[in-house]
């Protein structure tokens, strides 16, 4: 939650672009990205490679995760380091297999800080966000930390969209 927290300290111009970037450890330049990008970067903070681990759990079940995103992406023919993390859809399976997959509600206290949430803003654009520890003075619930397009921002967004995941993940086991 604190590196989710201080990820709204940073500038950032949301950019869907797609980036070639190293693997393992690999990034989008700092100054740019997107609502996927500040989840990597908070649990990176912790030392948890969401790239690594998403594209590892690609490999070993690629049936679970989706294979079409966009209409640009109908002759995909296999995992692509580069972006696979950066997909809401991808990270909605992953967590569901690699965490814990928890009950949609409208209530308050089944949100918790370190969830992470998805919503789906309509025409097929979903969306994903890091509850905090944080509360809003004027509803009581706890805060987001998500990017829909001015940069990372704690906002009292919980309920604003149809959630359509909710999930708790605290890193992969020790190996």
């Amino acid at each position: 939650m604190a590196a989710a927290v201080e990820r709204t300290r940073h500038s950032v111009r949301y950019d869907p672009a797609y980036v070639r970037i190293p693997y393992p450890g690999g990034d989008v330049p700092s100054s740019v990205g997107v609502c996927t990008d500040e989840v990597i970067r908070a649990y990176r903070a912790v030392s948890v490679d969401l790239q690594k681990e998403v594209h590892e759990d690609m490999l070993a079940q690629p049936s679970a995760y989706p294979r079409k995103w966009t209409t640009s992406d109908a002759n995909l023919k296999g995992t692509d380091t580069n972006i696979d993390h950066r997909r809401v859809p991808n990270l909605m399976v992953f967590f569901s297999r690699n965490g814990k997959s928890l009950p949609l509600s409208t209530a308050l206290q089944d949100y918790q800080p370190g969830d992470l949430v998805t919503w789906n803003l309509g025409g097929g654009v979903t969306h994903i966000g890091i509850v905090v520890n944080q509360k809003s003075p004027a509803s009581g619930r706890y805060l987001i930390v998500h990017n829909i397009g001015a940069g990372p921002k704690m906002e009292d967004v919980l309920f604003h969209w149809k959630i359509i995941g909710h999930y708790r993940y605290i890193g992969p086991p020790p190996r």
